[in-house]
C-alpha cells in the first residue's frame, strides 16, 4: 500500500555543481525538494522506488546501488541509487537514466537509510492505462510503498523555454500542480497525454505512475513549489 509520496523535477541544474554558478538561482527548489523526501523518511516505508522519465537505455527496474554519472555534463560528480547490498552480485553494466541520477543526488544529500530503494525509469509515451496499472502493482508490492517521483511538468512558458512559448503550457502545469498538491488521483489519470506531449511535461507518465498507485491510499497531499524557472514547469508535493 502507498503509504507516502514526493513529486519532484528532475532538471541537472537541481545539483549545485552541474548547475554552477547559476546555483543559487534554485536554492528555494533545492529546499522543497529536501522537504519533500522528508516525508518519505517520516512515513516509516518499507520500501522505496524511485521513478522518473527515461529514453529507451534507461527504462526498466534500477536495483540499489546502480550508479549514475553526470560525467556527460562536464560535471565530474557520480551517484548511487542508495548503497550496494553488500551480498549484491557485480553491479553490471546498467547506468541511472539523468532523472534518476538527480534522484540519487537528492537520496544522497539526505543520507536516505529508512528503507531499501530501487528505481525504475519510465517511457515517456507510456500510454496511461499502463502507467495506472504499474502504479497499482508498485503500490500492492509490500505492506508499506513510498514512491520518489521525478518529472518535469510544461517546457513552453516563455519564448525562451526550451519548447518555445505555448499558450495551453501555463493551464495544463497549473491543472497538474493543483492535482499533485492535492493528491487527486482522478485528475492526474485524466491528464492528456499527447497534450503533455507536445508541451514536453517529461513528468506526465510518472505522475499518472503514482495516480495508480495512490487510488484508494486516502493520502493528502501538500504543493511545496510551483513555478516555471527558464519556461519549465517544477511542481514539488509531498503525499502522506
Amino acid at each position: 500500500m502507498l503509504v507516502a509520496a514526493a513529486v519532484c523535477p528532475c532538471p541537472p541544474l537541481l545539483v549545485p555543481e552541474v548547475a554552477a554558478g547559476a546555483a543559487p538561482e534554485l536554492d528555494g527548489l533545492r529546499a522543497a525538494c529536501l522537504d519533500a523526501v522528508a516525508v518519505l523518511a517520516a512515513a516509516r516505508p518499507d520500501r522505496l522506488v524511485v521513478l522518473g522519465p527515461a529514453d529507451v537505455t534507461g527504462r526498466g527496474p534500477h536495483p540499489q546501488g546502480t550508479a549514475g554519472s553526470f560525467r556527460g555534463l562536464g560535471v565530474d560528480l557520480d551517484v548511487q541509487l542508495g548503497k550496494a547490498p553488500q551480498d549484491a552480485g557485480p553491479a553490471g553494466d546498467r547506468v541511472l537514466p539523468q532523472s534518476l541520477a538527480v534522484a540519487a543526488w537528492l537520496l544522497e544529500r539526505t543520507q536516505w537509510t529508512a528503507a531499501p530503494v530501487e528505481g525504475l525509469g519510465v517511457g515517456e509515451e507510456l500510454e496511461t492505462e499502463r502507467c495506472l496499472a504499474a502504479g497499482r502493482e508498485l503500490a500492492g508490492s509490500a505492506e508499506r510503498v513510498a514512491l520518489l517521483v521525478m518529472g518535469d511538468g510544461s517546457a513552453c512558458r516563455t519564448v525562451k523555454a526550451p519548447g518555445y512559448l505555448d499558450e495551453r503550457a501555463e493551464p495544463f502545469d497549473t491543472a497538474a500542480a493543483r492535482a499533485l498538491g492535492a493528491a487527486d488521483t482522478a485528475v492526474l489519470a485524466a491528464l492528456d497525454a499527447e497534450l503533455a506531449y507536445e508541451l514536453k511535461a517529461a513528468g506526465r507518465a510518472p505522475w499518472q505512475v503514482l495516480a495508480g498507485a495512490g487510488e484508494g491510499a486516502g493520502l493528502s497531499g501538500v504543493l511545496l513549489y510551483d513555478e516555471a524557472p527558464y519556461g519549465v514547469g517544477y511542481h514539488v508535493a509531498g503525499w502522506s
